[in-house]
């Protein structure tokens, strides 16, 4: 589990085949964290998707990414230079800044407005209709691990649009600094609002089977 707080902004050092001829990848990612204090099979959010460590060196832990994780997520996108946003997993005790985030990506989003609003940035990102009855206005939401509040939600012919805004501190110490209109972000619904979604839908078929 992870609260959606960025602790480090880590660098892809190098993408290699797991396996020959397949679409599963072994990423090495540079870090400022100090690895020796991370075990082997630890997880660590990696842009707001959990992995586990499987090697590490000083400053750098590799993550195995299944063909099934790259076809749901961003990290397809991952190159050798591309920044990503790490949070290490909670410990008991920790203090929970931002809300709680289980690191399983729920879908991914588009940026599909970005302006100045005061001395923040206000992002305007565009999801499915079926993603989209799950985000609330002052909600949150995670955003490629980024624990933030919905300002408000509006559903269009396309999909649903939702704005949040990214105050300085943010852009400075996460991926939010260099985010440009059109670029994809991995998103992570609110844990309640996954499971009312879900029994929503269950007391949805059960009407549809048992008519009154």
């Amino acid at each position: 589990m992870f609260t959606g707080i960025v602790t480090d902004l880590g660098r892809i050092e190098d993408v290699t085949e797991t396996v020959p001829g397949k679409r599963d990848r072994r990423f090495r990612i540079g870090t400022s964290y100090v690895t020796a204090g991370i075990a082997d099979g630890a997880s660590i959010a990696c842009n707001g998707c959990c992995l586990t460590v499987v090697a590490k060196g000083p400053n750098w832990f590799d993550v195995d990414v299944s063909e099934e994780t790259l076809s749901k997520t961003t990290l397809a996108d991952w190159k050798k230079g591309t920044r990503i946003n790490l949070e290490r997993s909670m410990k008991l005790g920790d203090e929970i800044g931002g809300h709680i985030v289980s690191g399983h990506v729920d879908a991914v989003a588009k940026v599909a407005g970005v302006r100045p609003d005061g001395s923040s940035i206000r992002y305007e990102i565009a999801v499915s209709r079926n993603l989209g009855v799950s985000i609330a206005a002052k909600g949150s939401v995670a955003l490629d691990g980024v624990s933030l509040t919905v300002n408000d939600v509006a559903d269009t012919p396309e999909g649903t649009v939702f704005g949040v805004n990214i105050i300085p501190h943010t852009q400075a110490v996460t991926t939010f600094g260099h985010l440009q209109a059109g670029g994809r972000l991995n998103v992570e619904i609110d844990l309640m609002a996954r499971y009312v979604a879900r029994l929503l839908n269950q007391d949805a078929v059960a009407a549809r089977r048992n008519p009154s």
